[in-house]
């Protein structure tokens, strides 16, 4: 399936430039039964685009109208039948050659059109039905394409049809220097164009395929990731602006959302939608051009949270086992000091000397600190110290050395010496409490357990991950040269977090 309607699109790209995703989407809407916009100033190849999907279908018939505020339904559905109004009373539309006996429709210029017209292709679009006289028309549509060089303009009832149109593409020019050569020398007329008889889709394998897409499935994660983008879009960046913005997606449109990612699975040759099959959605939820690449750095974005999420878990992990091993350096470092100098100071919670008569009596300094502070000497004002409340026992105030770091809530900058049997508190002394006669020390603990966990295979299946990811999502036949690029910037951004935090494992590793 997927090589075919690869070779399908390369023949209906011959002689366009710079337009595979249009035509790829194009193809996509057709297939699942919806319709697309292309935005674009006049002469980027958008009626060409049509032409070129009604050749993707065997026997399709096709129908183009250049729209005018003058347009009238007569023009777009067919006149009605003089006869039938003379002989039988029925006002019925002669339709064959017009809209509604059409597969593939292109529409330009499509909000120059009148209330009448408009308020007929809102039922066309999305129920493919048309009432002809008395009488209700199952249209055989696949695809309506409308374009325009503009917005529909606000406050005039276009709401409705706007959101009609599920995918939503700026066409522009030819881009690359190579192309737009090519395009000038090219002599290739559309007479020319053939497809191999092979390739294009009867109608006995478009109606096939729809059943068989009905019955592709959404596996619980990608329903979470769609989730995830429509909590996400409430808050969107404007380009080149400080503006966000709630970008609104109606239900039915997420349901309609819903039917392209299962066609694109199925396209793609999957019983279930994958995540790569969202890659390409930004183009179906953005409500102004503005909106766009923020809208599809949140996709990716999101497209990549589930491994975003297991480094983070990781990253935590990693950064308690270095915290971790340091307190369990710390303290048997402080251990092995105390046994050889301080064996009868009295050590509370494991860490801390507690401080007589000091303040409310209350006072602890931890005992590293303590015991890497200068002697008392004449003339010395001794190391940079603080004092503040526990955050765990507002009643209870720590003295520690202060390095310059963090600086607690409340805290007092002092400077701090000691002696064999005392802190000097900016110069006022304070003697250790020590144990009582016969009293047991409490050995010193170390707080926290290593978790051992083997980072290195885990930060290997991390990117194992990634690298599958990324050649699914760049697998997708509907994304742009642009939209891969974002997507490897994406995963470069993630190797390179992965980066740091092989270093910080190589760190803990080597202490």
């Amino acid at each position: 399936m997927k090589d075919r309607i690869k070779q399908l699109l390369q023949e209906v790209n011959k002689g366009i430039y710079e337009k595979e995703q249009e035509l790829a989407l194009s193809l996509l809407a057709a297939i699942a039964g919806e319709s697309i916009i292309l935005l674009g100033p006049p002469g980027v190849a958008k009626s060409m685009i049509a032409r070129r999907v009604k050749a993707a279908f065997r026997q399709a018939r096709s129908f183009e109208y250049l729209m005018s505020r003058f347009s009238t339904p007569d023009e777009i559905f067919g006149p009605v039948s003089i006869n039938k109004l003379k002989e039988s009373d029925v006002y019925e539309r002669k339709t064959e050659g017009y809209l509604p006996s059409a597969d593939v429709v292109f529409l330009d210029e499509i909000w120059k059109a009148g209330p009448a017209i408009q308020n007929t292709l809102l039922t066309a679009i999305n129920e493919k039905v048309f009432r002809n006289g008395e009488k209700e028309i199952k249209l055989p549509l696949k695809l309506l394409i409308a374009a325009s060089n503009e917005l529909p303009t606000q406050g005039e009832g276009l709401e409705a049809l706007w959101d009609r149109f599920l995918i939503r593409v700026e066409c522009d020019g030819i881009q690359e220097t190579q192309n737009f050569y090519a395009m000038l020398t090219d002599s290739t007329s559309e007479q020319d164009i053939t497809i191999s008889s092979d390739l294009p889709i009867s109608q006995e394998e478009y109606e096939c395929w729809s059943k068989a897409i009905n019955s592709i499935t959404l596996p619980e994660h990608v329903l979470k990731s769609i989730n995830q983008i429509r909590q996400a879009i409430k808050s969107v960046a404007v380009a080149n602006s400080d503006e966000r913005h709630d970008v609104y997606v109606s239900d039915r449109r997420w349901k309609k959302i819903v039917r392209l990612l299962r066609t694109s699975a199925f396209i793609h040759g999957r019983q279930q939608v994958a995540l790569s099959d969202l890659a390409p959605i930004y183009l179906c939820l953005w409500q102004e051009p503005d909106e766009s690449n923020a809208l599809r750095n949140i996709v990716i974005r999101i497209l990549f949270s589930d491994i975003m999420s297991v480094l983070s878990n990781l990253r935590t992990s990693l950064d308690n086992d270095i915290r971790t091993h340091r307190q369990h350096k710390a303290t048997a470092r402080a251990q092995a000091i105390m046994e050889r100098q301080d064996g009868n100071k009295k050590i509370y919670d494991h860490y801390y000397y507690h401080l007589l008569d000091h303040d409310t009596g209350n006072t602890y300094i931890l005992m590293a600190d303590y015991q890497n502070l200068p002697i008392v000497t004449k003339g010395n004002a001794g190391a940079p110290g603080i004092l503040y409340p526990d955050p765990k026992d507002p009643k209870r105030t720590i003295i520690r050395a202060y390095d310059g770091a963090d600086t607690p809530q409340g805290t007092r900058h002092v400077h701090l010496t000691r002696s064999d049997e005392s802190l000097f508190i900016d110069g006022v002394r304070f003697y250790i409490e020590t144990l009582k006669k016969g009293e047991t020390q409490v050995a010193a603990s170390t707080c926290g357990q290593l978790s051992n966990r083997d980072y290195h295979q885990e930060i290997d299946a991390l990117n194992t991950a990634i690298r599958e990811r990324e050649q699914e999502i760049e697998e997708n036949i509907f994304l742009s040269k642009t939209d891969k690029k974002e997507v490897r910037e994406t995963v470069q951004s993630i190797y390179t977090e992965i980066a740091y935090t092989r270093y910080d494992i190589q760190k803990l590793e080597d202490e």
